[in-house]
């Protein structure tokens, strides 16, 4: 939590100087005026200046992080988060640590759950949309091949039985990777249903 304590001879002086200091805006941060300060005779005899503590606000993703945190600990998880950071929009925590098969969970529900509660914090501190991915010992890579593997299989299934095939609830960059994967497929054509966070990919026979 960056904080800190500037004086000045008027309340918006000090915070001021705070805001130069923190080198951030006033949206950004909370002001607690410690003493109001006190003008002296002839506006120099017994004078004292204005205290204020300026404390800035937790951006997006240090917000997403202690909420991450606090989650993970309470799970009796021990890990390291190590956080990249691409055009401030799209944020990836590399997880490591014991105990990741009970973050990820069965076929990565309980990932893909924390994930969107830690998106939607993120974004309550933001004032752009930031997307959130939590990558728990490299499991997204083997995800992707997962999926690219299970894309083929069910657009082949679709052909066959001449049917629409539903795949499980699926998180919005998951559902991409199905869509990228079976956009050159002459044989079928895929769209999403459902509303978030239950919505999921249909692929269907051309």
């Amino acid at each position: 939590m960056r904080q800190v304590t500037a004086t000045g001879s008027t309340v918006e002086e000090a915070v001021q100087s705070a805001l130069a200091q923190l080198e951030t805006t006033e949206d950004q941060v909370e002001v607690n005026i410690i003493d109001q300060g006190k003008k002296g005779l002839f506006g120099l005899f017994g004078s004292r200046p204005v205290v204020v503590e300026v404390t800035a606000k937790p951006g997006a993703i240090e917000s997403a992080k202690q909420f991450l945190q606090g989650i993970v600990q309470n799970m009796g998880i021990e890990a390291e988060m190590d956080i990249v950071e691409k055009d401030g929009r799209n944020v990836m925590f590399n997880i490591s640590g014991e105990k990741m098969g009970l973050l990820i969970g069965k076929r990565g529900q309980t990932l893909n759950a924390l994930q969107y509660l830690t998106q939607l914090v993120a974004n309550r501190h933001s004032s752009h949309y930031v997307r959130v991915i939590l990558n728990p010992e490299d499991y997204r890579d083997r995800r992707k091949e997962t999926l690219v593997r299970l894309a083929e299989r069910l657009a082949s299934k679709a052909t066959q039985i001449g049917e629409p095939v539903s795949l499980e609830p699926m998180p919005n960059y998951e559902r991409k990777i199905i869509h990228t994967i079976l956009a050159e497929n002459e044989d079928v054509e895929t769209i999403s249903e459902g509303e978030e966070p239950n919505r999921y990919v249909v692929i269907q026979p051309k």
